[in-house]
């Protein structure tokens, strides 16, 4: 963040304001533990704030403090609505695109309430008043960590506050490992653990609190995987009717796609994973190295995120879309085996 934008958030916090924080669409550990921190920080301060999730997010979440003041847009409308109405301010954690908030999206657009972004993806849209994008940060909870020490606040962070930026350091760094894990990621994640956050517990409640019917999903995803040794690639695929007989929660299918890249010569690992109830393939990209996926992602499969970590969608067949993705994928033998 500039001097300037610094500035005119200390002057905005210094005033009552009604602040919303809104997360993308199936919010993940960095956009539930960012919104939850930053819900308490601004609470700490004295304002009124609330969060509101565009729809439901994984079991193994619902543990983190203030989880109990979030409200689901999709269960709470009218609620969720009448804040957002009222609203003088609205943080949007962990996207930086409107679209991302699904039915939310339209709402944010025509508020009259200043936005702030707070976001460490690629290709940012300009709709905010302040926005502070950076995406060589490891995550947006490390951003909100800045961002309290910006406005000169650290001391501010007590142990609810450090345990949810902790959360989401730790899931989207995949637990430190990831190349924006930097040596300010581990001086920010010390001070959060000198603040109250108990990594220990903070990790056994993440992953380790796996049901029987997920570790059978897990299963058939493995039995699932495609290995394409010509491209360094390797897919995985589940159907909407393993889904359903592995009575499939969100959040189960976590950490799924980086399987494929823990075989000894992929640097390229996809999930294919149907959804009728939507009409869609919700698609995860990961990648090793300098092959990109948000550029993959956003040229065909209607996604974008990180270079080595993307989302996409296909609206075709799971079998149309799979045909497709092999085709695309001929063209880039050349990256993948450099």
């Amino acid at each position: 963040m500039n001097l300037a934008d610094i500035t005119t958030i200390k002057s905005i916090l210094s005033q009552p304001q009604k602040i919303v924080i809104v997360p993308h669409k199936n919010p993940d550990g960095d956009a539930m533990g960012s919104c939850l921190g930053l819900l308490a920080f601004l609470q700490r301060k004295g304002q009124t704030a609330h969060v509101i999730v565009p729809n439901d997010y994984p079991k193994f979440l619902k543990w983190l403090p203030g989880n109990d003041q979030v409200l689901n847009f999709e269960r709470e409308n009218n609620e969720a609505k009448a804040l957002l109405n009222e609203a003088t301010i609205i943080f949007t954690l962990d996207f930086n695109d409107l679209s991302r908030c699904g039915q939310m999206g339209p709402l944010l657009e025509e508020s009259k309430a200043d936005l702030i972004m707070i976001d460490h993806h690629q290709q940012p849209s300009d709709y905010a008043l302040v926005t502070y994008s950076d995406v060589s940060m490891s995550s947006t909870c490390e951003m909100v960590y800045n961002f309290v020490e910006y406005l000169g606040e650290v001391d501010s962070i007590d142990k609810n506050i450090a345990t949810n930026l902790y959360a989401g350091i730790m899931t989207d760094t995949g637990s430190f490992k990831y190349r924006s894990t930097s040596s300010r990621t581990h001086r920010v994640v010390a001070d959060l653990i000198d603040r109250g956050a108990d990594n220990m517990e903070i990790h056994s409640q993440i992953f380790d609190t796996n049901s029987p019917s997920r570790l059978h999903l897990l299963g058939v995803a493995l039995s699932n995987m495609v290995i394409l040794p010509e491209y360094s690639t390797a897919y995985i695929t589940l159907s909407q009717e393993e889904l359903d007989k592995y009575d499939f929660k969100k959040g189960d299918t976590e950490g799924f796609v980086n399987y494929g890249l823990t075989l000894e010569g992929i640097i390229f690992a996809v999930i294919f994973i149907e959804n009728r109830e939507e009409g869609i393939i919700k698609i995860s990209f990961r990648s090793i190295g300098d092959f990109s996926v948000n550029q993959f992602a956003r040229e065909h499969f209607n996604g974008g995120g990180h270079d080595n970590a993307a989302g996409g969608r296909s609206e075709d067949s799971l079998e149309e879309t799979l045909a497709r993705f092999t085709t695309v994928l001929k063209t880039y033998k050349t990256q993948l085996n450099p």
